[in-house]
């Protein structure tokens, strides 16, 4: 990470230069006009992860800055949300002075909510006993009095967590609210108000939508609990056990009642949707009942495998989340050919990087 581009006044130029980089990317396509959809300057990431370096008496928060070849301290991280920020040293006022607490911590995960929920992981190299567990009680308890905070133990196969590892993040979305359950260690979105950006969009383009919906690679719903209102019905999959658990936490307590998780992966949902192979996990699902013609697909960095990608093409609108440009690209060379993109999208998740989030809405030809 290069902490020195972190500069709140060159936010625009930056996230301009790649509005440039994407639409140069995409020349060989015929695109509408790229929507943008910007970041918050600073204090826009949900998540941090910190290092922790012990000098002595003192103990500190770093980071490693691949553009200085060096670890940089971090008392404060400008892209963590203000409530990372806050709980920042607070939590290192009480871990310095403590040597049970203190002792081969080696990392702090944070994850955050914009609705002021945050969870703490603190990483050890030791195993933890009792004695750790009464002082991390303890420090909860401290902590509580000003942060809705809980906090996880971790080391070599254990997990101790002072009273739940999960938080529960309330999103505004067209003025509706939806909640999302979120648990340690599982994938979230990162920036949590470029999050809602990406559903309006997603609901915005499908918002005229016919009969049913199916979601590959659906985390923890995601994008599922949003596109709901648009459709008859919708059929998920997502192969991450603690992904789908929290995916059936969302369909509750968000009151969904049309939509349906499947735990598998996309390549085998594809087989079973070709009729190649029966999968214990369909039983008392009714695939040929559903009249899905909008397919939604936010796949891994390395985009979609052939079979997946022809499996999407037999379907008359497709949206496409990407964390990858490159692989894309790939993509849509195959499925250019039978379908046109009519909604195109740069969401700016990770400022300051050259990380580019995009989005396209195909239908068919």
């Amino acid at each position: 990470m290069n902490l020195a581009a972190m500069d709140p006044n060159t936010y625009d130029a930056q996230l301009e230069e790649k509005r440039i980089k994407l639409e140069q990317i995409f020349t060989d396509f015929d695109t509408p006009k790229l929507e943008v959809f910007s970041s918050e300057p600073a204090h826009y990431r949900m998540r941090a992860e910190f290092r922790i370096w012990h000098d002595g008496e003192d103990m500190y928060y770093y980071m490693f800055d691949k553009a200085l070849d060096s670890k940089v301290r971090c008392d404060q991280f400008l892209p963590a949300s203000e409530l990372i920020n806050q709980v920042m040293p607070a939590l290192m006022e009480e871990l310095r002075p403590n040597p049970t607490l203190r002792h081969r911590l080696f990392q702090i995960d944070f994850l955050s909510t914009l609705s002021g929920e945050i969870l703490v992981s603190l990483l050890y190299h030791k195993q933890l006993d009792a004695q750790w567990e009464v002082e991390a009680k303890a420090l909860k308890e401290k902590l509580a009095a000003t942060f809705n905070i809980n906090i996880i133990g971790r080391a070599r196969k254990q997990k101790l967590i002072m009273d739940k590892d999960f938080v529960i993040e309330s999103l505004t979305v067209n003025n509706q609210q939806l909640q999302y359950h979120q648990i340690e260690n599982s994938f979230t979105q990162p920036n949590g108000k470029v999050s809602v950006k990406m559903l309006e969009w997603a609901i915005d383009v499908t918002k005229n939508s016919q009969g049913d919906l199916l979601e590959l690679y659906c985390g923890n719903g995601n994008f599922s609990i949003a596109l709901a209102q648009n459709f008859d019905r919708v059929l998920a999959t997502e192969l991450a056990k603690p992904s789908v658990e929290s995916a059936q936490y969302n369909i509750k307590i968000n009151k969904i009642d049309n939509l349906q998780i499947i735990r598998m992966s996309a390549e085998d949902f594809t087989d079973a949707m070709a009729k190649k192979r029966t999968f214990r996990r369909l039983e008392g699902i009714d695939l040929d009942s559903y009249n899905c013609n909008t397919i939604f697909v936010d796949p891994p960095r390395a985009g979609m495998d052939p079979d997946t990608v022809k499996l999407v093409q037999g379907y008359d609108r497709i949206v496409y989340i990407s964390c990858n440009p490159k692989t894309l690209i790939d993509n849509l060379i195959e499925l250019n050919k039978t379908h046109k993109i009519t909604s195109f999208a740069l969401f700016d998740q990770f400022p300051y990087t050259d990380h580019m989030e995009s989005g396209v809405f195909l239908e068919r030809r």
